[in-house]
């Protein structure tokens, strides 16, 4: 079986006995799109034997034609959270040996200049960097999430020619600004910069021009659609293949399109709330209850179409016939307050390791796929790290990080975290030949599969199953009255700070459910994950083995100290206008900014000094204690302000 995985993917037919697309005699364009909190019940295909008021409201026409002319990939596994899966992704390490958490951008430890900030090391190779190896041109739209401390840190960094993007987990989709509800927490820059930046062979720094940045943008966004984030996305997304030259077969594309959507805040262009609403009533079916539930449905339809708009530019170009799409979300879909997707029928969401947070919609689709396996559904284990090594074999290059490798002689010398190494398995063999690669995958310091039991170990917050119609009225109900499910990973300068009075409390209003030593599941048998069989003697050496093969991972994992948050970063911020970026070895890196007016210049000055006061370490501590002791008291509502129950006769004043 692991020959399958090393044979060359473009002569699996002559050496392994393999279909390959018909004509594809040179490495395939590849189009990697990334959906951002994508619940499970939200994406078509798991739809189809659902109830017609669910169907009404999942529409992604263009989505689901895709999947029906490709592999929907349905044990396809991400980390729980953002910035692990991407880092995961980027650096075709599982999470465990890359990232696991989402740490703030402005956080940096000096003492360990290779691992100590956000996201990946500096040294792993990024996925880019190895296609540029193989003859790629490389282009990135979209939410970066994995480093930003060090121009090494960014899509420039790992290999990207161009990119415009965000650096966090999110920002605002109309003003562009890193707010509270976009990034769960408030940073030691108190949130005062525009995260929007963009690189090319010309120019690193904020995005200062298009319409972005236009005077009806800034005075007015949210009644100009071309203010929308992912308008500008889209729209380079466009540009990038229009432009990209297919004279040249030794250079093929590989377009990292990362979508914002759906992650919070719950934002969209007016017309697509009208159109959901008007796809619902035409179609017999009940008005939208929640505002939350049709924002998400709502956005969803922005994100297929421009998905569909993206299909019709490969074609256009003359592209398609030899195209790779690879669609994949980050993580399980938010069931908490305001995240409102619906993971049904899988267990719990985001935050969790129960099969709704990590199990994730993903499908591969484009003329590169063999007719024979058009249509077709691949159930083998696959990592979001995969595609690392998958595509690596696709563009013939070998996937071994020698950079990384080379540190960690220094490292070593140095007495810092070693790198581990790339552990990304080439997929496509396996799909071309319909067999499990992975047949033991750890999902996380807490779980692991072993094809097909699942052991699921410590305290998972978000542990419930959500109804076919999820969030309702009787769920934010229920959540006004303090029984959750409410966000988990509030920060206030990189602290965690819970929202619950007491821990009994923290862990109702989060929806925790203790596994402790493990609960264990038959996915095959029980893809829900109803029936723990931790406490069926029959299993106990089942359990016991698992067990003791996750302690033993446990012993490899990468955790190196990533800092605390640096009054550098608000210095940069400044220093480029206004954006966020990187501020470790930076000096020279930026393109010059437009010079300020004297009361810009005064303002900057203002701003500079009154975070240089708060960066106090006496300061910093002071406003995370009074965060921690204020903010459960308010947790109630500020709860009810997020969502609200859409009465029949509020539903219906929409349609007028």
């Amino acid at each position: 079986m692991m020959v399958l995985a090393r044979c060359s993917a473009l002569a699996l037919a002559a050496a392994c006995g393999l279909p390959v697309a018909a004509g594809a005699q040179h490495k395939p364009h590849v189009v990697f799109i990334l959906a951002d909190d994508y619940g499970w019940a939200n994406f078509g295909p798991h739809r189809r034997e659902s109830s017609k008021q669910a169907r009404l409201e999942t529409h992604t026409p263009n989505i689901d034609a895709l999947v029906d002319e490709g592999v929907l990939l349905d044990r396809h596994y991400a980390y729980k959270i953002c910035s692990p899966s991407r880092s995961s992704l980027q650096s075709g390490r599982l999470a465990v040996h890359v990232n696991i958490a989402n740490t703030g951008v402005t956080v940096a430890n000096a003492s360990d200049p290779e691992s100590g900030a956000a996201g990946i090391p500096r040294s792993m190779t990024g996925l880019a960097k190895k296609l540029r190896d193989g003859g790629y041109r490389t282009h990135m739209v979209g939410k970066w999430d994995a480093g930003m401390a060090t121009p090494d840190h960014t899509p420039y960094g790992r290999g990207y020619e161009s990119w415009v993007g965000y650096f966090q987990h999110a920002n605002s989709y109309w003003r562009k600004d890193a707010t509270l509800q976009s990034t769960g927490e408030v940073d030691n820059c108190l949130n005062s910069f525009t995260d929007l930046f963009m690189h090319n062979s010309t120019y690193r720094g904020g995005v200062r021009d298009g319409f972005s940045m236009s005077p009806a943008c800034l005075n007015n966004p949210d009644h100009h659609p071309a203010c929308y984030e992912e308008f500008l996305f889209k729209e380079r997304a466009l540009a990038v293949v229009r432009e990209h030259d297919t004279g040249d077969i030794a250079a093929p594309l590989f377009l990292f399109y990362a979508f914002h959507l759906l992650h919070t805040p719950l934002q969209v262009p007016e017309s697509y709330l009208t159109r959901i609403d008007e796809l619902v009533s035409s179609g017999d079916g009940e008005k939208i209850d929640t505002q939350n539930r049709r924002l998400y449905a709502a956005m969803m339809i922005y994100m297929d179409e421009a998905v569909g708009e993206l299909a019709e530019a490969l074609k256009a170009k003359g592209m398609w016939d030899n195209t790779l799409i690879i669609f994949s979300s980050d993580n399980g879909g938010p069931i908490y307050v305001p995240g409102s997707a619906n993971n049904y029928p899988l267990r719990g969401g985001k935050f969790s390791d129960f099969e709704g947070g990590v199990r994730v919609n993903a499908f591969l689709s484009g003329g590169f796929i063999p007719h024979d396996k058009r249509g077709t559904v691949h159930s083998g284990v696959i990592s979001i790290a995969d595609w690392y090594g998958t595509l690596c074999e696709l563009a013939g290059v070998n996937a071994f990080d020698h950079a990384a490798a080379e540190a960690n002689e220094e490292l070593r010398q140095r007495g810092l975290p070693l790198l581990p190494a790339v552990d990304s398995i080439a997929q496509w063999g396996f799909i071309l030949n319909s067999t499990n690669g992975r047949p033991s995958l750890q999902l996380s310091e807490n779980a692991l599969i072993h094809w097909p039991f699942k052991i699921v170990t410590g305290k998972q917050v978000y542990s419930r199953w959500q109804g076919e119609l999820y969030p309702n009225c009787s769920s934010l109900e229920a959540a006004d009255s303090d029984q959750g499910p409410v966000f988990t990973d509030l920060k206030v300068f990189n602290v965690a700070v819970k929202l619950g009075k007491a821990e009994e409390e923290q862990e109702r209003i989060t929806w925790v459910h203790d596994c402790h030593a493990g609960c264990l599941f038959n996915l095959e048998a029980d893809p829900t994950e109803h029936l723990d069989l931790a406490s069926d003697p029959a299993y106990a050496p089942i359990l016991a083995k698992m067990g003791a093969e996750l302690s033993r991972l446990n012993t490899g994992n990468f955790e190196p100290g990533r800092g605390t948050p640096s009054f550098a970063a608000c210095e940069a911020g400044i220093a480029n206008g206004g954006f966020f970026g990187p501020f470790v070895d930076s000096k020279d890196w930026y393109s010059p900014v437009p010079e300020r007016t004297p009361m810009e210049h005064l303002k900057a000055m203002a701003l500079q000094e009154s975070l240089r006061l708060l960066n106090h370490e006496m300061i910093e501590k002071g406003v995370v204690e009074v965060a921690q002791r204020v903010l459960p008291r308010f947790q109630t509502p500020w709860t009810k302000s997020l969502d609200k129950c859409l009465k029949a006769e509020e539903v219906a004043a929409l349609l007028v």
